[in-house]
């Protein structure tokens, strides 16, 4: 990382220990005995998010933005992926990223962009909650009219903090759609495994929507997605793995640390090998995006193919290697595990990405360098 990137992830980090802490984290994870979950999240943590422009990351400078890229925002996936933060960042990031897009477009109608470009101010601000619902099934949709409305009917995957929406960015099949979520509009928290966040079905049945873009906004809006969650996962596990060492060195057993025993060092080994893998996998598909690469595609699938599999190898060695304690409810390590388990199966799972790596390979030619 640069100066500047590593200044940001400690700045990150500082900012998160102190509003995010593991007590605070569990006020919103409740007793364990609420069986629907949290439905909000830590505004006072989102309000400092805003204050620091981590919503304004990729805004260019002229409009009050810090001018930076996807590195970045990967650099701050990671960090909230550390602590488990109560706060709808990535899906506001990734909606605020495709309607600026929107907002951009000249092909689109006027009263699309506009609309587009308000959602885009609120959202880069912190007034405005964004999500993005994701479907590899094509949309059904009307006509749109002159100023660009349609009626929407889509079927997308749970939706992390559809319920504390105020718009949704719906990406189905080839097309992309803005969904403005009024309260009463707004989907009721489901019951999940994961409690530090709320997870709802967004229900899209001719629903008033507005197409902001087509197959090649709907590529980038999955390829952010799925680099952005790889870099919460990358966090999530890289702070597993800390928590499983110490662990291992703490825990005495037949007169030694357990760390001392073969079985566990081959664990945290393989735990480690497992972690940078996913930390060169996440950057490398972050730089692909930030720079314009044409395999930045390639790059995120394969971030995403990756980082589910061996965050799951990672939790599972996490679990291991702290025995019984880690499946209590009073220990942290069943919350990562459970925020992890949606993540790697959010915006399609590791079968899903490797197949689509697989569609991007298969039309190279044998001597293509890039295949190496």
């Amino acid at each position: 990382m640069s100066p500047e990137q590593t200044a940001l992830r400690d700045a990150a980090g500082s900012l998160l220990d102190g509003y995010a802490p593991p007590e605070r984290v569990r006020e919103f994870v409740g007793s364990g005995l609420d069986p629907v979950g949290p439905g909000g999240f830590d505004t006072t943590l989102w309000a400092a998010m805003a204050d620091q422009g981590w919503l304004a990351i990729e805004r260019p400078e002229e409009v009050g933005g810090l001018g930076l890229g996807m590195v970045e925002v990967a650099v701050l996936c990671e960090e909230l992926g550390r602590r488990l933060a109560p706060a709808p960042f990535i899906g506001s990031i990734l909606a605020l990223g495709a309607l600026a897009d929107g907002a951009d477009d000249d092909d689109l109608p006027a009263a699309v962009t506009e609309a587009a470009r308000e959602w885009s101010e609120r959202l880069s601000t912190g007034e405005a909650v964004g999500c993005v619902a994701w479907s590899a099934e094509p949309a059904g949709e009307t006509d749109p009219t002159a100023d660009g409305r349609c009626l929407l009917t889509a079927r997308p995957e749970p939706v992390v903090y559809a319920s504390v929406s105020d718009v949704a960015v719906v990406v189905a099949g080839d097309g992309v759609y803005e969904v403005p979520l009024s309260v009463e509009d707004r989907p009721s928290p489901e019951p999940a495994m994961d409690r530090t966040r709320s997870v709802a079905w967004l229900r899209l049945d001719r629903v008033p929507a507005r197409k902001i873009g087509g197959a090649a906004a709907a590529a980038r809006v999955l390829d952010r997605a799925v680099t952005s969650l790889s870099a919460e996962l990358l966090g999530a596990s890289t702070r597993v793995l800390e928590m499983s060492v110490d662990y291992a060195k703490d825990r005495v057993q037949f007169g030694k640390p357990i760390g001392s025993f073969q079985a566990v060092k081959h664990r945290l080994a393989d735990a480690l090998v497992d972690v940078e893998g996913m930390r060169s996998n996440v950057y490398y598909a972050a730089w692909s995006l930030a720079s314009g690469d044409p395999d930045g595609s390639l790059a995120a699938s394969a971030a995403k193919a990756w980082c589910s599999a061996a965050s799951r190898r990672v939790m599972a060695s996490g679990l291991q290697v702290h025995g019984g304690i880690g499946f209590t409810w009073e220990h942290d390590l069943h919350l990562y595990v459970k925020r992890s388990q949606l993540d790697e199966s959010s915006f399609g799972d590791a079968a899903f990405h490797r197949e689509r790596v697989a569609s991007f390979l298969s039309g190279r030619k044998p001597e293509d360098p890039s295949l190496f």
